[in-house]
């Protein structure tokens, strides 16, 4: 196995891992990115993300997506907004690689924190994450609105 940075020939290979993803979070259908907007947002000239893949005989088989960010009580921070490791090889040491480079990258950044979301449900994960030292907060929501949300509020709320 190898664990290097993704390249924009990568991208096919990252969108089917992040729809296998979907698909085990239980919405297959929330995916609309595609492979276009894979490459132009993680390769332009100011990239939005940055990922890590895991090789195993020249094949994509993991990754782990991240950006940073910007908290005013420590300043830059990284987002792990997905590691994922196809199901075929789940418990082979890839997630533990990909997690390793994201924390690795995090003190080569000297960044103060590095955050992400698990599902509650999700109790291999939450157990992965606690034992390697992180803390899985009970008392902070995820908020988001999606596109329709927005475009309620854009029409609606700032009449």
């Amino acid at each position: 196995m190898i664990v290097r940075k993704g390249t924009p020939e990568d991208m096919q290979a990252v969108l089917d891992l992040i729809q296998e993803l979907a698909e085990f979070e239980k919405e297959p259908e929330a995916v609309v990115i595609t492979v276009d907007d894979l490459i132009r947002d993680g390769f332009g000239s100011h990239p939005l993300f940055h990922v890590f893949v895991a090789e195993v005989d020249q094949t994509i088989v993991g990754i782990a997506l991240y950006y940073y960010r910007y908290s005013t009580w420590k300043g830059k921070t990284i987002h792990l907004e997905d590691l994922v490791v196809k199901q075929s090889v789940r418990g082979t040491g890839i997630g533990y690689a990909l997690y390793s480079e994201i924390i690795k990258q995090g003190k080569i950044d000297k960044v103060r924190r590095i955050e992400w979301a698990v599902l509650d449900w999700n109790t291999p994960a939450i157990e992965f994450y606690e034992n390697s030292g992180a803390k899985v907060y009970d008392e902070w929501k995820i908020a988001q609105m999606d596109e329709e949300s927005i475009h309620y509020f854009v029409e609606n709320k700032l009449k």
